[in-house]
């Protein structure tokens, strides 16, 4: 294959390059009216990069030759050539890993490992390289052989070393044991080949004694006794030590998190039948994090009996720990207290916010800031950039100037919300696969540049050290658990119903919204493998565009029990408020305001929901809609989507699921975006002539929602994303 390097039009560029320099220098020189009298050395500010693309055996290798630039002592400039892996068929990445190193794809190894459960499986990956072990190249001593074997110690003691649990839950350990006797028989390959027994045997008595594994975040404990609960028994702990107590829960949970858990195309299959005990480190943060901000409305509500002066010294405490996580780098915590504070049940308590002190009001909404969803969360990813790989903990002077005496070395615990908004949206928005079958290796590359994130922060955790108050923490498990009716009972007999709310106007979170030329910015955008752990990078650039236009729930409104809920019955004299106000933690404001597109954008996007009725329990994937696709167009995306055959479109039939059980038939060559309701991003992919379930009513006028109605189409409309 002819080598995209043009040497020629290479050095010609110098030349005129060195020309336009001179010709510059000499300008400057006629304006002052004498020679310069330093000698400037002129650097070309032209990039001199190629960019090409090179198909070899399977596999697309995007090649980057630069070439650098000439100095006056030799006129001679070199050119370095890289190139990496676009995309390629399943065997051929696979067997890439073991020739990574040698082609200069150093990066290769880590990437792979991290997001190959997004298209095939461990057993797969182990199938594939035994066979190729089983006939390993050149002689015994030869310098080929020797290399090789250097590669397979390098990628099995990755792997055993990042990702163990691959190997422990394997069902099998047969292939472990057919793969140990071809590992290299040198000190790395017996070092390797003897913890890969000592799994099997592992897996072997696991067998035996249970025949499958259990889900680390099951545990049987009994619910809270509502009469041993004393809210405002939490004013007699300093707010330094309930901040170091939530610091310590949490970070022991974001180091037991399994980054590769929150890639969008396996949290999107939690709820897939067998696949219960799914992604079980991301559903431990979201119970943490509901289970923070249910302790904080519990203590605010539960005695309704207290004076607004009381309760306000309450919210007043709350928003001191919030200040106090926020000098501990627990921004999870600060995040689901924030969240709490600004629910409806306690947003609405307008006696008790006019008796909460002025400063601390001041405080909250400075905190509140942090989180803002503006720009894609600008200010909360810039906070972490700078306190992300910092060793101790500090207080921002523009929030606190007071002295933090608990100061220690610990890391950073982000809000877990933010990456999995970033994965869902790449999953959704890139194509898995290429137009000729290839997987798409680019986009897990861009995937890895997520994670990579979440592990340096991980490793920012690692030496933290805390101090367990016992007494706290009996305390915080004696909090009863409240739902979203409970609330807004105890809100109401607290201040009657009616009362406007106080402070600023919130707006509802947009769901479903326009985005104009989001999609040729996700094919355009490229990474650079130098700034990997960059936290300003492409991928970061990309979904800010993204985002820009299309908003998706946090992680704090996410039920980890993700069955359809019921239909709540609505309570007497609550109805939904004319203005906008910050919903409950668990529910969404259901406002969808389309931004204005100038004539000249590109084509507008929704991002929907299609569910289908598979034998193995219902799957739900989120499906990137611009409004040139045609019905056909997206049931075939759908079903690739699903991993069913796309070329069977013309036998299912789009549906869009309303509000009230009601349905939407989708014309078969109809514009879906222009045909679809904004009331609702739920579809379904039924088989044509398949039967409509029963009870569901014909399409009618929509009676007015009251605000439990409003909850239930939340619940469901939050799945979009998470």
């Amino acid at each position: 294959m002819k080598r995209p390097e043009g040497n020629g039009v290479l050095r010609q560029t110098q030349r005129i390059s060195r020309k336009l320099a001179n010709l510059c220098l000499s300008g400057l020189a006629e304006l002052k009216g004498e020679p310069s009298p330093m000698k400037t050395t002129w650097y070309c500010p032209l990039d001199l990069s190629t960019v090409s693309e090179m198909e070899e055996d399977g596999i697309i290798y995007t090649v980057v030759v630069k070439q650098g630039h000439s100095s006056p002592a030799g006129p001679q400039s070199t050119a370095s050539r890289s190139q990496h892996v676009k995309a390629g068929t399943e065997e051929k990445l696979v067997l890439h890993l073991l020739h990574s190193f040698s082609m200069g794809d150093s990066s290769f190894i880590s990437i792979f490992l991290s997001t190959y459960r997004s298209f095939t499986s461990t057993q797969r990956v182990l199938d594939i390289l035994i066979d190729r072990l089983g006939i390993p190249p050149g002689e015994s001593n030869s310098n080929t052989r020797q290399m090789f074997n250097k590669a397979v110690c390098t990628v099995f003691s990755t792997w055993l070393s990042d990702y163990p649990e691959d190997f422990c839950s394997l069902s099998d350990p047969s292939c472990l044991l057919r793969l140990a006797p071809l590992l290299p028989g040198d000190t790395s390959g017996a070092e390797i080949k003897g913890r890969l027994l000592r799994i099997a045997e592992e897996l072997r008595e696991k067998t035996l004694l249970s025949g499958s594994l259990s889900d680390p975040t099951k545990g049987v404990t009994s619910p809270p006794d509502p009469s041993e609960f004393d809210a405002t028994s939490i004013l007699g702990f300093p707010s330094s030590v309930i901040a170091e107590q939530l610091t310590r829960i949490e970070t022991d949970l974001f180091l037991k998190l399994v980054p590769y858990h929150c890639l969008g195309s396996l949290w999107s299959q939690r709820d897939k039948k067998g696949r219960e005990g799914a992604c079980w480190s991301v559903r431990a943060t979201i119970k943490q994090f509901n289970r923070l901000a249910n302790a904080v409305t519990a203590s605010c509500l539960w005695n309704t009996g207290l004076k607004s002066q009381q309760r306000a010294r309450l919210l007043e405490k709350w928003i001191s720990v919030a200040e106090a996580c926020r000098s501990r780098k627990n921004f999870s915590s600060l995040y689901a207290i924030l969240s709490a504070l600004q629910s409806n049940p306690i947003h609405r308590l307008r006696k008790t916010w006019q008796e909460t002190d002025r400063e601390a009001v001041k405080r909250y909404e400075e905190l509140s800031d942090i989180f803002s969803e503006k720009d894609n969360f600008s200010q909360s990813r810039e906070l972490l950039k700078e306190v992300g790989t910092s060793k101790f903990s500090n207080l921002d002077t523009k929030i606190n100037n007071r002295r933090f005496t608990g100061s220690c070395a610990q890391g950073t615990v982000p809000y877990l919300g933010i990456f999995l908004r970033d994965l869902t949206m790449l999953d959704t928005a890139v194509k898995d696969r290429l137009e000729n079958g290839f997987i798409n290796f680019d986009k897990r590359r861009r995937e890895f540049e997520v994670i990579a994130q979440i592990r340096l922060l991980q490793s920012s955790c690692r030496n933290s050290m805390f101090r367990t108050d016992e007494t706290f923490v009996l305390w915080y498990h004696s909090v009863p658990s409240l739902c979203e009716e409970e609330s807004y009972k105890l809100s109401n007999q607290i201040e009657a119903p009616g009362e406007p709310s106080p402070g600023r106007v919130l707006n509802p979170t947009v769901i479903i919204t326009q985005c104009p030329d989001a999609l040729s910015a996700v094919a355009n955008t490229t990474m650079d493998a130098d700034g990997m752990f960059d936290f300003p990078s492409p991928v970061n650039h990309l979904l800010s565009r993204l985002y820009k236009h299309v908003k998706s729930p946090s992680v704090s409104c996410l039920d980890v029990d993700s069955s359809p809920p019921p239909n709540d019955a609505t309570p007497s004299g609550l109805t939904t408020p004319t203005t906008a106000v910050k919903s409950h933690r668990r529910s969404v404001s259901c406002g969808n305001n389309p931004t204005k597109n100038k004539p000249e954008a590109g084509p507008d996007m929704r991002i929907v929901r299609i569910r289908m009725d598979l034998h193995d329990g219902n799957l739900y994937r989120s499906i990137l809609v611009t409004s040139n696709d045609k019905t056909p167009t997206v049931i075939s995306s759908a079903l690739e989507k699903h991993n069913q055959n796309a070329q069977e479109a013309s036998k299912y039939e789009l549906i869009q699921l309303l509000p009230e059980g009601k349905e939407l038939l989708i014309p078969p060559t109809g514009n879906v975006f222009y045909a679809m309701s904004s009331a609702s991003v739920d579809f379904l992919l039924r088989r044509r002539g398949g039967n409509t379930p029963s009870g569901s009513p014909t399409l009618g006028n929509e009676s007015s929602a009251t605000f439990p109605r409003i909850k239930s189409k939340g619940r469901r409309l939050v799945r979009t994303l998470f």
